[in-house]
Order: C-alpha cells, then structure tokens, then sequence
C-alpha cells in the first residue's frame, strides 16, 4: 500500500464544489467525493463548524486529512469530511463569520483562505488494506461506524443504490421494518444489518459480500431479499409485540425459513410463555419457537433460599445416590445443585416444591440427557 503527503490548496479543493444534499457531495474539480450519496448529513455543530474557518483565517494548521485514491484517479474522502464541508460551505457563503460571509472579506483576506495548504495523505491500495488503515486512523473526531468505514472502500453503483434503499431517514427500508430493526438510518445501521443477514446466508463476511457486489449496477437482489424476510416474520408472527424489536431476524429466516409453521399454534405458545414468570428472555421466545432450544429462555434459576431450603429438607442426601447404593450419599451444601423434579418444558415451576438438590455428578448427567 502506497501512502504519501500532499499539500493541497483550498482553491482547489473548492473548485467543482457541488452539494446534492441527499445524492452527495463533491469537490476538488468534480474528482473528490467528499460525502457519499445518503451517507448521513453534516453533523458539526457551529462552534465546531465556526472554528475551522478560525483555524483557516489566522494561518494556524489544521489536523492532516486522508483520501484514497481510485483506480479511475478519482478520490473518496475517508478522514476529514466535516472540515472539508465547513470550508467549502464558508467560502460557497453558505454561512458568516462573526457577521462576515466570505464575498464581505477583502482580497487579501479570501487570498489568505483560498492559499491555505490543506495537509492531505492520499492511499492507494487493495480493499483489505485502505479498510485496515482508515480503521486505525478512525480516532478522533465524530467516530465512524464500522459500516460507514465499510461505505468508504466498496463505493460504486451498487451501494449508492443500496443506500437508497437503507441509508436514507424515511427510507423504504425504514417504512417497512422499523418496528423490527435497531439502530439509525443515516448511520448506516438499517444497512450493515440487512449485509450482515444476506452474507451470512451465504456463509461470508459482510466486507466479502460488499467486494463480491461492488461492481454491479443495482442491488435489487439485497433489497428483496429484505422484503422476504420482513413478510415472513410478518406471516409467522402476525400480532406484534415490542420484544420482537432487534432480533436478528435474516439470521433466523436463513436458518428456519423453509420450515412449515402455523401461526395460530405460534400465537397461542407465545401467549402462553409471555406470561411465564420462569421465562426471563421474553425476547427469546421467538427462536425458541422455531428452535425447539430453552437456552434462549434463560428458565429462572432457584435462588439461594430455595435451595438452602430444599438442601435441609433432604438433610444434604442426594436421593439419586441413594437409589445406586453408593457409599458417599450426603454432600455439603456447596457440592449439590439445584434440579427440577419435573422438567420446565413439561410444565414445572422454579418453586420449592418443585425442587431438588442432586449432587454435580447426577445433576449434569441428568441435564445432558
């Protein structure tokens, strides 16, 4: 990977300035993508935003600035996108200073500004490397998501089309799934979730699946696929509940999607669990439905009183021990563990009637059964 300094002038960078709002923004003769299209919006505040220009105004240096380079000689902007909007918004007069706007500064003074050097290390590399390094370099400043540092290598066609899909406050994807997704829009959340459920259908990582697609002209077959796994959560789970909210639903389509389920049995089974007092993970309900697994439950434990109370009941003895005839039958109350007589799944309770203590031995043999 090739890293090199270069001072480059504000004059130049201004040059070609052209703000899309939503669609992005360029600069630098046409040739620097300083925002991405839907990538999210200028985020400094005005004392932020004010002190560049300060900065720029009395000659005192700025912070270094990183691009990578293209292979078509085009650059995208990986560090360095809020100074570069304060700067080119002041001098487009888009806002004053100090109740100046930069067309009420002398010659002298926009000289000054437009003859500033700017320090700027521009990266030429492979996707893998130019992902590593604007990782490191991503340490001040407003902290970039990990999916914004992606959108900075796999540019193109195909993400601008998936953003439009993903990335955008109002977005599609937003009106149709927002009461199942976690996260913000512009900040790429709604995008890096809907990578992470499709690539790992297809057993990659979400920076193997961007590279793969990167080239291609639309990303129609993502966008489908979104809406696949939005109806069928829809069919097999009609009445909404707020606990189905951030599940990673494309990870359980992918695995449980071509299974027949009915949703009137699913509804009565979770209205039946939601109301479980042992059931701890509401939210779990939903995979252990299609799982058949109870980890997802967290089944409440006996507490310590239960079982100090179950413990003298049977004066230390494990009755299983008992049953073998063994020599060793009674157990310090810190050598025994807690066990349900009759199992969760067949309707019994975390209670003391429902309790007994076995030594470790018994108790994981019978819970590997």
């Amino acid at each position: 990977m090739k890293i090199k300094l270069h001072e480059i002038k504000i004059k130049d960078i201004v040059s070609g300035y052209v703000d899309s709002q939503e669609n992005g923004v360029v600069g630098y003769g046409g040739k620097l993508n300083i925002r991405p299209a839907f990538q999210r919006e200028f985020v400094y505040k005005e004392k932020q935003r004010d002190a560049v220009i300060e900065t720029v105004m009395k000659g005192f240096p700025l912070n270094v600035m990183y691009w990578v380079e293209n292979e078509d000689g085009n650059y995208e902007l990986l560090d360095g996108q809020q100074r570069t909007i304060s700067i080119c918004q002041y001098v487009n007069g888009d806002f004053s200073l100090n109740s100046r706007a930069f067309h009420n500064l002398t010659e002298t003074e926009k000289n000054q500004i437009l003859e500033y050097p700017l320090m700027i290390y521009v990266c030429e590399g492979n996707d893998k490397e130019k992902l590593d390094w604007f990782k490191i370099i991503n340490i001040a400043g407003v902290q970039l998501k990990e999916q914004e540092l992606r959108n900075a290598i796999y540019t193109g066609e195909w993400l601008s089309d998936a953003k439009r899909y993903f990335s955008k406050n109002g977005c599609v994807a937003y009106l149709l799934a927002k009461d199942y997704l976690n996260g913000e829009v512009n900040r790429q959340d709604y995008l890096e979730t809907v990578l992470k459920w499709i690539s790992s259908k297809e057993g990659a990582k979400i920076e193997d699946y961007m590279s793969a697609h990167q080239h291609d002209t639309h990303a129609t077959p993502m966008w489908q696929y979104f809406q696949s796994v939005i109806s069928w959560i829809k069919t097999i789970f009609p009445n909404y509940r707020r606990e189905m909210k951030g599940l990673d639903w494309g990870i359980l389509y992918n695995t449980y999607g071509n299974k027949n389920y009915d949703p009137k049995e699913v509804e009565a089974k979770i209205k039946v669990l939601m109301q479980d007092d042992d059931v701890t993970k509401k939210s779990g309900i939903y995979e252990y439905l299609l799982s058949g697994n109870e980890k997802h439950l967290n089944i409440r434990a006996f507490s310590d009183s239960q079982k100090r109370q179950v413990y003298e009941q049977q004066g230390g003895i494990c009755p299983h021990c008992v049953a073998e005839h063994r020599e060793k039958t009674r157990y310090e109350f810190e050598e025994m563990e807690a066990d349900h007589v009759t199992p969760w799944c067949e309707g019994g309770k975390t209670s003391v009637e429902n309790c007994q203590l076995l030594c470790k031995e018994h108790n994981r043999r019978k819970s590997s059964r």
